[in-house]
Order: C-alpha cells, then structure tokens, then sequence
C-alpha cells in the first residue's frame, strides 16, 4: 500500500484530516487542482461564528473554539451587526435569539456603522462573540502538521478512477495510481461523484453557489473595525476585507459541480438589498467570484464510516461551516478512524454520522 489513508479533497477539510491523520498512519492526499483551497475553501467569508447553523453545526463550531484559541493569530475580533426593516420583525427577533444577539438602537448602530440609514433601519442587535478566522494561516497550520509526519499533498491530481481492493483501495489520478487502506471522501461538492465512483451509494448532497463582490470602503470610510453586518434570514451581508467591503446576496442557487462564478443579476439584487439599508450607494466592484457550499438534505455535516463499506469514510457537507469547524471535525474524523472513543459528545457524534441516511 502506498499509504494508510487515501484522502480525495485539498480543502479545509481534508488538509485538516490529513493532520489529524498523519498521526496515525501515513497520509497521501489528492487534490484536483494546481492549488489547494482552490475552491469553497478559497472562496469562503472566513468568520468563526459557533452560533451559526443547525444545533449539531453549533455544537461542533463549540467544540472548534479551544484549538483556535491555541492557534495564535488565526483568530482576530470581527463582531456581527443585523438590521431589519420596519417590516421584518419576526425574521429580525427569530435571528436575534437564534445567534445571541443584543438589541441595540438604531443610532448605537450608526455610532459603530456611520453609514446606516436611519430612515430605512428600524431595529439592530450586535454582537461580539464572531470573529475573523485566518484562514491561510489555518490552513498552512494543517499543511506543515501534516507533512512534518511524512504526509504527502499533492496538486494537480484529478481523480479519474477508484477501484474497491480486497484490502484497500486503488486510486488513478492525473498524479499517478497510488493505493490506500482507507478511502476519505472530502471532496468538497464533489462528494457524491467521488462515492458514485468508487462503487458508493450517494447520499444527496447539494452544492449550492453563492455569489460575491468587492466594493471600495463606502463613503472612504476607514471599515476596518466594522462588524459583518446582515439581513434577517440572512439575505445579504457585507464584511470588512483588506480595506474595502465584500457584500453578497447570500443566495443558495442549487447547482452541478464546477468551478462557480458570480452571477451578475443574482449579485446586482443582492447589492440593491444592501444599498436600501445603507446612505452611501455602490459606484464600482473591485471583482466578483462565487463559491460552490455544499450540504447534505439535512444541512448537518457528515462524518463517518460509511455505512455499508466501513474503509471508505465521509468528511463532506460542510456548507458554509468548513473553517469553523474544521478542527473539531478533523479530530473526530481521528477519533473514529483510530477506533477510540471522541472526545465530543456521543449524541453530536450520532447526529453527523453517515449511518443516519440508511
């Protein structure tokens, strides 16, 4: 065998399996593109928000936050602000309970937000416990772990074909045939081909594009202290980056695999959405991309052996919670592989499980 575990995927996902991985046996890793973090991962808004997301989402997020407060510099302060409409106060109550909110007034809002308009924005809450993940120094973190340990990442090795062995597994990428004991599927929206291809019955995931824009800093306003602010029920969202402003519609347009783009309507919607709660209107884009987030039906991350065929294990689905939740996943990915008990609660352990499809 070339490797103890074969990991298709150079995500989040699976550079931070690798890691983990890397402890217990020899790692190779294979990763489509010339990059990795190349898609989903690159493209992500990077925000730790451990109160985003379904209670399992939030319960492995909770889990995460001890292994980023180890990693120095990966987290930095952010904040999240959400302002509503007159007309919006159920949606605005339901998310001001739901992430942990305070209700603020409008005009504290404009103290930390200036370019809030009052005459649009009828209710605001804050909040303090979201912040900025680094999310390059988390992935080098994961990288440099993994090949300390002798792990192998390759680029460039798209994988065109699996084969079920009597002890493993044989994988034919553009990179070479290489040969594992176990199979872990993190191909981001690519999970399902990647299971349908080595003889695994998939489990329904969905990868779903959304669009992005950069804009410069409203009003030549320094941004960099502002929270991410969004809409009730998430309809848009605007954050600070490198001094501008990246704004999405925050849409979830189901789509193939592939390597996503923005769409202009979908995007120039999602502006207008932002511009009515703000007084400085958006003149130019700096550039536009879109990212493929990819769920299960139930919108919970999968981890697990997969239930008929116990060599091959899922790391999929992580939606728009891949970087939060990535350390706490790629340890419980460990924990199961190696067989031992993990360290997170049994219950959470059932909920992510790939058993709970049948």
């Amino acid at each position: 065998m070339d490797a103890d575990f074969l990991i298709i995927g150079g995500g989040i996902a699976g550079i931070s399996a690798a890691a983990r991985l890397s402890k217990l046996g020899s790692v190779l890793l294979l990763e489509t593109e010339a990059a990795f973090a190349h898609h989903a991962s690159g493209r992500s808004a990077a925000l730790f928000e451990p109160h985003y997301g379904a209670p399992a989402v939030v319960g492995l997020s909770m889990a995460s936050e001890p292994d980023f407060r180890a990693r120095e510099g990966v987290l930095s302060p952010r904040g999240l602000m959400l302002v509503a409409k007159a007309d919006a106060r159920e949606a605005f109550d339901h998310d001001l309970k739901a992430m942990a909110f305070d209700q603020i007034s409008v005009a504290e809002a404009q103290a930390i937000v200036p370019i809030l308009n009052p005459d649009i924005v009828a209710y605001a809450g804050h909040a303090t416990h979201a912040e900025d993940v680094d999310t390059d120094l988390l992935l080098q973190g994961f990288l440099r772990e993994a090949r300390s340990r002798g792990a192998q990442a390759l680029t460039g090795a798209k994988v065109t074909g699996i084969e079920k062995l009597a002890d493993g597994w044989r994988v034919t990428s553009a990179a070479g045939t290489f040969t594992g004991r176990m199979l872990i599927n993190a191909a981001g929206a690519w999970v399902d081909q990647v299971a349908v291809m080595a003889g695994i019955k998939p489990l329904g995931f969905t990868p779903n594009r959304r669009s992005m824009a950069r804009i410069p800093a409203p009003g030549g306003h320094d941004v960099s202290g502002w929270p991410m602010m969004f809409g009730p029920g998430e309809d848009w969202y605007a954050k600070p980056d490198a001094g501008a402003l990246i704004v999405s519609p925050a849409e979830e347009h189901p789509m193939d695999p592939h390597d996503a783009w923005a769409d202009d309507m979908v995007l120039a919607e999602g502006l207008a959405r932002y511009e009515e709660m703000v007084t400085e209107s958006v003149t130019r884009l700096i550039s536009n991309w879109a990212g493929l987030r990819t769920f299960a039906p139930d919108r919970v991350l999968v981890i697990g052996r997969d239930l008929r065929e116990p060599s091959f294990f899922w790391l999929a689905g992580q939606g728009g919670y891949g970087f939060q939740t990535s350390p706490a996943a790629s340890r419980l990915a460990a924990d199961l592989i190696a067989g031992r008990a993990p360290e997170i609660d049994p219950g959470l352990v059932t909920q992510l499980s790939p058993t709970r499809f049948g």
